[in-house]
């Protein structure tokens, strides 16, 4: 008689070859969902109970044989088997061993396609949520190292050279809108994460009476789907929080640049804390952004984490296939990174130490002022065009004379335009300048009060 190694096993004539099995496993990586895979197990088998397809005994005997697995999984005492394939099968083996018979009643009316998706999406939501809350620990941060520094100024920089100036606080605060619009991307994931595939069963769905509304209702699933061919093959649930984590590693890592930036002595605009940096085996004197740059380079494997699924999926026939197995490592690689990165980056930016002379003095380098020199003389009538030309020219002369703008005498002042008068230097001054963005989305001090203000307004608001 042919030995019955697999629970699928009856069709075979021979055992599969012990290679073969460590290959096709998946159980060291998926046994990660096990938690989530008892959550939906106990769903499932009270829905069989309430539909009567199950008994009320055997319902017992399945809700307390998995709630004692539950209790080993968390205390480490659990042993799982690579020969029993993945977290479904080595669950409900060691189930069987606990209970009888009862256990071999929990497959019931699925299968392993719809429970693994199953599985997938409850994991993906709880993390979609700590992703969120820590998006908004970050956010509070950013806002308080803001409200420390809205008078603050420095140069605002355009092809990394000095443009206009603008306040550390504007700078920061662009930060908090970057990841505004990541928070709104995941909250708006999970809603097509939170989608029941359970009872899709293989493909076709079952045969059984069952009521999917009810195993919906109580794993808190906002809706159902309803093509089980696409439930069971659908990943596109997963490719979007990759998505959405590489745009939000994406945003990290700009910040990441400019903090790196920022903090050599080339800029010395900032300082980043000890706790978050490391020194050189050779140089003494280093002090090296450890965590920024490393963050930074993360953004690499978030994304290729992201191009695997997209690849993964891109040739798949309906329905499922062993190819799914591999959709899970890059979507924990994906989520561990993610969420480290939020928790070190929240208490990183806490740590941020300021250096507001320095960047007052670059700020005022580079003819920082030279538009609103320009917009000085449209208000008083010179055309646009024009009045872009005469301050190119006055800058020239100023480069050619070792001289900021505001150092160059009213009387040379008015040879490039008779239009000027003594009062031009109240817009020649950083402070000036700054001041006079007055608009909604301005960098002047006012404009951003009511942006902190908002943000912290928003912030307070409950996540869900």
């Amino acid at each position: 008689m042919k030995e019955q190694n697999k629970k699928w096993s009856g069709r075979f004539d021979e055992p599969v070859d012990k290679l073969v099995q460590i290959f096709t496993a998946s159980v060291d990586f998926d046994q990660r969902l096990a938690l989530y895979d008892i959550h939906g197990s106990l769903a499932h088998a009270e829905m069989l109970k309430k539909q009567k397809i199950i008994s009320e005994t055997d319902f017992k005997k399945i809700d307390q044989g998995l709630k004692k697995i539950s209790e080993q999984i968390i205390q480490g005492k659990f042993k799982w088997s690579v020969s029993d394939e993945d977290v479904h099968l080595n669950i409900e083996k060691k189930l069987t061993q606990l209970i009888g018979d009862a256990g071999k009643k929990l497959h019931t009316g699925r299968s392993r396609n719809d429970q693994i998706a199953t599985d997938l999406r409850l994991f993906l939501r709880d993390i979609t949520d700590e992703v969120i809350l820590k998006i908004t620990k970050l956010q509070k941060n950013i806002v308080s190292l803001a409200k420390k520094n809205i008078n603050s100024y420095m140069p605002g920089l355009t092809h990394l050279q000095i443009a206009q100036p603008i306040s550390f606080a504007h700078h920061m605060m662009a930060y908090y809108e970057m990841l505004d619009r990541d928070k709104n991307r995941f909250f708006d994931g999970r809603k097509r994460i939170n989608q029941l595939p359970l009872g899709s069963a293989a493909l076709a769905g079952t045969t059984y009476p069952i009521d999917r509304k009810f195993v919906a209702k109580k794993l808190k699933f906002e809706g159902i789907s309803m093509n089980s061919l696409d439930a069971v093959s659908d990943r596109d649930f997963a490719i979007e929080f990759c998505f959405n984590a590489s745009m939000l590693m994406t945003h990290l890592s700009r910040l990441s640049e400019e903090l790196i930036m920022w903090m050599s002595p080339f800029f010395n605009f900032i300082d980043i804390a000890d706790k978050f940096c490391t020194g050189s085996s050779i140089m003494p004197q280093k002090k090296n952004p450890d965590v920024p740059e490393l963050i930074r380079g993360k953004v690499a494997r978030v994304n290729g984490n992201l191009i695997s699924l997209l690849t993964l999926m891109k040739s798949q026939p309906l329905a499922y296939n062993k190819d799914n197995q591999e959709d899970k490592e890059p979507v924990f690689d994906s989520a561990d990174t993610v969420i480290g990165s939020l928790e070190i980056y929240a208490d990183l930016v806490r740590h941020i130490t300021v250096n507001k002379k320095q960047m007052l003095h670059y700020a005022e380098e580079g003819f920082s002022t030279a538009t609103d020199l320009a917009d000085y003389l449209v208000k008083k009538g010179v055309p646009f065009r024009t009045s872009h030309e005469i301050v190119a020219n006055l800058v020239n002369h100023a480069v050619k004379n070792h001289l900021s703008l505001h150092e160059i005498e009213l009387a040379d002042l008015k040879k490039f335009s008779s239009v000027i008068q003594k009062d031009v230097y109240d817009f020649l001054t950083v402070e000036g300048s700054v001041t006079s963005r007055s608009h909604i989305g301005g960098t002047s001090p006012k404009q951003v009060i009511k942006a902190i203000i908002m943000a912290e307004n928003q912030l307070k608001k409950k996540l869900r």
